[in-house]
């Protein structure tokens, strides 16, 4: 089973998880209760978290997590919510203060 290590809050959290488990969800069985998250499905930001190694066992990211977190991706933040556990992962939730874009208003103009 792989192994996360979560840097959250100061301390350190070391879980065995099974394989392919999203983390969000864990959480909200309270299987993985230190981890911070939201909506779960993408469009919140409150589950983002940096990799800090283990990155190459993960897919690349997908487009809910370039959207929502924009050239951040390049520095190796990802949303928990949309990674799914292969291996061995070491993730940070520490300072991390990433807001959703805001959203587009629907003015019309006459």
């Amino acid at each position: 089973m792989p192994k996360v290590i979560l840097h959250i809050d100061g301390s350190i959290v070391e879980q065995e998880v099974k394989e392919n488990a999203n983390l969000v969800v864990l959480a909200g069985i309270r299987q993985f209760p230190k981890l911070k998250y939201g909506c779960g499905m993408g469009r919140c930001t409150k589950c983002t978290c940096q990799v800090v190694n283990g990155a190459e066992a993960l897919a690349a990211p997908n487009w809910k997590e370039v959207k929502m977190l924009g050239e951040k991706v390049n520095d190796g933040y990802r949303l928990t919510c949309q990674l799914t556990i292969q291996q061995d992962i070491e993730i940070s939730q520490e300072n991390i203060a990433i807001l959703a874009p805001k959203k587009k208003s629907a003015i019309q103009t006459l």
